[in-house]
């Protein structure tokens, strides 16, 4: 009887405990009328973070799997002047030491647990304005069959994917796809279908892979700039309109294809580069130590 009653204790705190080291919150925006642009504001300090698109009438869904209950996100929205503005911030309000946590990822020999999990769907019938703030993390950005007007990623410690998972383009031109980390990896796949006027991709740490193989519908403005790692660019065939300027040091190593003609000071066209070409990419590259790969 006493062994029992003794399971029965350990079972019931360690439930408590479980329940209190993990737990689910949803959030979403069900309205869909008084607006054409949705603003979605993303701030988390340490997490995973997913995003593409659900089948749904409503603008906005949240679905948040936390391993630590001691802090909780904070969900806000609200209409005006035709637009909405939804925002969730989940900041760290215990003094963590973030560039602790930074070391810790680089010398971890175990694989590393971002302690949160974020997934967000977005819907075909609405215009998006998107603001992510990450900490540490990594995050898949699924951008088929959505309509993004803007896309800033800003974060401290990262992997962050941006690609399109089907031959579904972005519906309007883009204005900005903005990619800034402190540390970490910045893979860009299908970038034409991104239909971006601005581009722009800066680590100060690690690595940038950019695909434009798919070559531009629109013209396009680039400026990829790594202060040490490498840059990885692919790119259609040499009858696309591209330009690339490279300011690099004694300290990065350059290829580029041969079918590039050099125009002095760093500057490089393919053989198809016209300026009055509506289609033609203009590349700014930087790199302080490391690598230029361009195939």
């Amino acid at each position: 009887m006493l062994r029992n009653l003794c399971l029965l204790f350990l079972m019931f705190f360690g439930g408590v405990s479980l329940s209190k080291a993990q737990l689910i919150k949803e959030f979403k925006v069900t309205q869909t009328k008084g607006f054409e642009l949705a603003v979605v504001e993303f701030t988390s300090y340490k997490s995973t973070t997913n995003l593409k698109r659900i089948r749904s009438t409503d603008p906005l869904y949240i679905h948040g799997h936390l391993e630590k209950t001691n802090i909780l996100p904070v969900f806000t929205y609200s209409i005006s002047n035709n637009v909405l503005t939804a925002a969730l911030v989940h900041k760290n309000v215990e003094s963590e030491n973030l560039g602790k946590s930074i070391t810790s990822k680089i010398f971890s020999s175990s694989s590393v647990d971002f302690d949160h999990t974020w997934d967000l769907g977005l819907t075909t019938n609405f215009l998006y304005h998107l603001d992510f703030n990450l900490g540490m993390g990594r995050s898949d950005f699924d951008l088929a069959n959505l309509t993004i007007n803007q896309l800033k990623i800003k974060s401290a410690s990262a992997d962050v994917h941006v690609h399109y998972s089907s031959e579904s383009p972005n519906q309007v031109q883009m204005d900005t796809l903005l990619v800034t980390l402190n540390m970490g990896t910045v893979t860009l796949d299908k970038i034409n279908f991104t239909n971006a006027k601005k581009i722009i991709v800066e680590v100060n740490y690690g690595k940038i892979n950019l695909d434009f193989s798919g070559g531009m519908s629109n013209g396009s403005q680039v400026i990829a700039a790594v202060g040490a790692g490498t840059l990885n660019l692919t790119l259609p065939s040499d009858s696309y309109p591209i330009k690339i300027k490279m300011k690099t040091t004694p300290m990065c190593r350059t290829t580029i294809p041969k079918y590039f003609k050099a125009l002095g000071d760093d500057t490089y066209v393919t053989r198809g580069y016209k300026e009055s070409d509506p289609r033609r990419i203009e590349l700014t590259i930087d790199v302080g130590v490391g690598s230029i790969t361009v195939e």
